[in-house]
């Protein structure tokens, strides 16, 4: 068992976190900085951040994001990922950032798996109540990624426009607005 799992609670381990077989759920190092790029880069769906912006996030954010490791590999390489972020101004919300899965791992729960095991760990931290992520209008698996980790855990979505397409300063026309998913109540 690794430090995050030995962090989560014992009722939320049983109840929440299969995770597919040959993985495991555990906290981001800066070692896994360049892998997580690469997962994200690889995606074709994501905005892109720089790889140095994955190495902070790793360091920085590591206790509100996961990876998954694939047990096989030396070292256990990160499989797929999870970064998110406690809202400075709403400090009971997660905001989910970035969710990827590497193209050898799809297909298998693992990004379902990788966020009940985040809103597990974020929830052995007293006050978490709600998640929030933005979802492009055309990522129907991020819709449903999300609205069925609501479903899981009896919790309501409201959908409200973010950031409308026009605030965007490099958009060609082609952007699309910014979703916002609000999910809540967690955990109560």
């Amino acid at each position: 068992m690794t430090a995050a799992q030995a962090d989560l609670p014992t009722d939320l381990q049983a109840n929440f976190l299969e995770m597919p077989e040959g993985l495991r759920l555990d906290t981001p190092g800066v070692a896994d900085g360049a892998a997580i790029w690469r997962i994200a880069r690889d995606s074709k769906v994501l905005d892109l951040n720089s790889s140095y912006s994955y190495l902070l996030w790793c360091r920085d954010f590591a206790a509100t994001s996961v990876v998954a490791r694939d047990g096989a590999s030396p070292g256990g390489e990160p499989a797929g990922f999870i970064t998110g972020y406690i809202r400075p101004d709403k400090p009971r919300t997660l905001v989910v950032w970035q969710v990827a899965v590497d193209h050898a791992h799809r297909g298998r729960g693992l990004a379902g798996a990788l966020l009940d095991g985040l809103a597990a760990k974020v929830a052995a931290h007293p006050g978490f109540d709600a998640l929030e992520t933005t979802i492009s209008p055309d990522n129907t698996a991020s819709e449903r990624l999300f609205t069925s980790f609501a479903k899981r855990h009896g919790a309501r979505v409201e959908r409200t426009v973010l950031f409308d397409a026009a605030l965007f300063p490099d958009d060609d026309g082609g952007h699309e607005p910014e979703v916002l998913f609000d999910i809540a109540p967690l955990f109560r």
